[in-house]
């Protein structure tokens, strides 16, 4: 490969084509920065954190299922305390919220603050945003719950043509945004797709907040792209976490889906 200096850092250049096996021996102080063409892009950070794990993003999207279980083994073993306690906070609170247990603002509260400090860590600054407004709806609702009251919840609707119109404009503007802030002004390495993953989040809250049933649609969209980036970043756990909630959000939909049902009926 070559080699070229720069003040705070080295860069290095391998073949995209090599085991990934290969590219488990650049630890802690290499981070990935970009694939093109046939070679990736390494440069060494000695200031700044990096997981152990370094992968090439694009053969991660072509290993097959054997490489996959392997890879995602070798980041379990090097998964950092604070993922363990975040996920575990993370699943207890979806379990409490679907028994309407108060508990879960607690859970969600440890859970999130958690992940603003280790997505931060690992490059996804958008994702770690998003987390400061859970945080923030979190103590908001732990609030709510301490002084219910007898008002009638909103019921659940779909969302008419305005109501995707101002989806699709949070995605869009959200997206923008957020890709020139991550692109000119952080060391993000996957700014288009930390920002989409938070801009399509964003916008299922909002329909969630309006109780829209198409929330769990976007909100899925979300999570289908967090899956793999989190990987990507090393953050196998939280993938885990993800891919629970993308299963959760699926019964989600046909649980609200018959609720509309039985109230169209009466």
């Amino acid at each position: 490969g070559s080699n070229r200096r720069h003040k705070d850092f080295q860069s290095f250049a391998l073949p995209t084509e090599l085991p990934h096996q290969l590219f488990w021996e650049c630890k802690d102080n290499y981070n990935l920065v970009t694939a093109k063409k046939n070679f990736i892009v390494f440069e060494k950070q000695p200031h700044i954190f990096q997981p152990h794990l370094i992968a090439n993003f694009n053969y991660i999207c072509r290993m097959d299922s054997g490489s996959w279980l392997k890879l995602f083994t070798e980041q379990i073993k090097l998964t950092q305390p604070l993922e363990w306690i975040a996920v575990a906070t993370g699943v207890a609170e979806v379990l409490l919220a679907t028994a309407n247990n108060v508990l879960l603002y607690p859970a969600g509260i440890v859970s999130t603050a958690i992940y603003i400090y280790l997505l931060a860590h690992s490059g996804l600054y958008a994702d770690s945003l998003l987390n400061v407004y859970y945080l923030v709806m979190s103590i908001y609702g732990w609030w709510l719950w301490a002084r219910k009251t007898d008002a009638p919840v909103l019921a659940i609707t779909q969302s008419n043509v305005k109501e995707w119109g101002i989806t699709t404009g949070i995605i869009v503007a959200g997206w923008i945004v957020l890709y020139t802030v991550l692109k000119n002004y952080t060391p993000s390495t996957v700014p288009a797709w930390d920002a989409w993953v938070a801009a399509t989040a964003w916008a299922g809250m909002w329909l969630l907040a309006k109780r829209k049933i198409e929330n769990w649609l976007v909100l899925n969209v979300s999570n289908l792209f967090a899956i793999p980036l989190l990987i990507h970043k090393e953050l196998p756990l939280t993938a885990g976490l993800t891919l629970f909630l993308f299963i959760v959000a699926i019964f989600g939909y046909f649980k609200w889906k018959k609720q509309i049902s039985v109230s169209v009926a009466s």
